[in-house]
């Protein structure tokens, strides 16, 4: 069975990012050996490479993943929201994003100022999409609602979000 949204709605992923909906699938996020579980905390220097993503479900359906960060350039002030860090569609079920055509490369999670929430958001197609996809004009003020909207995604089948801040220059690994 698929995670329960409550997590989302208490860190207000349900909301800031996406309504309020049923999980179908599940989705497992490892940034190295490191498992993503909603809430939980990710150094950014852990995070430079695209994290392992599983999905469940059965080859011949197809997902959308969208990774955002609702908090850009302050939680305090998100006044850029979203910044979209990582789109990849036509991802085949019980694979993974490598298995789907990218459709905006991945950048790994910078916060400059407080603790930022990284929302990895995953949507069922209804039809191939990879030819009639284009990337968005920019990373910043962008809206997964909107998006889904556009390309007729419906509601999210997963979601996962982590949190993440900015990491003292002496500290880093």
């Amino acid at each position: 069975m698929a995670a329960s949204v409550d997590p989302l709605v208490v860190g207000r992923v349900i909301g800031d990012v996406v309504d309020m909906f049923v999980p179908a699938v599940n989705m497992s996020v490892y940034y190295g050996s490191k498992h993503v579980s909603n809430g939980c905390d990710i150094k950014p220097s852990l995070s430079v490479d695209p994290p392992k993503v599983t999905i469940s479900g059965h080859s011949d359906e197809l997902y959308t993943l969208v990774m955002t960060d609702p908090d850009a350039p302050s939680p305090s002030e998100p006044r850029m929201r979203e910044w979209v860090h990582w789109i990849v569609a036509d991802i085949p079920g019980g694979t993974n994003p490598t298995r789907g055509k990218e459709i905006l490369s991945y950048v790994g999670p910078r916060p400059p100022v407080g603790i930022h929430r990284y929302i990895l958001v995953l949507f069922q197609q209804k039809m191939p999409l990879g030819s009639m996809m284009e990337p968005p004009q920019n990373r910043s003020h962008f809206n997964t609602r909107l998006y889904a909207a556009h390309l007729d995604l419906g509601l999210p089948v997963a979601t996962v979000y982590f949190n993440a801040q900015k990491e003292p220059a002496n500290k880093r690994r």
